[in-house]
């Protein structure tokens, strides 16, 4: 894996999916991404901290009803 790029695991189906970082895009990120396996919403964060490490986990995107 890239330097510019970083996984994270489906919170409905458990695979692994890579996805690329965009450093511009500012050091706390939030969006919504469809999983490519199971199609299934994800809304995923990434944290970008002060040495350039990266920390990326997604949560089920819940019913907005």
């Amino acid at each position: 894996m890239s330097d510019n790029q970083a996984s994270y695991l489906c919170d409905h189906c458990g695979e692994e999916i890579v996805v690329p970082i965009d450093f511009s895009a500012g050091d706390e990120q939030e969006y919504v991404e469809d999983c490519p396996v199971c199609c299934r919403p994800n809304v995923i964060h990434v944290v970008i901290e002060r040495d350039g490490e990266v920390r990326i986990w997604s949560a089920p995107e819940q019913d907005r009803y």
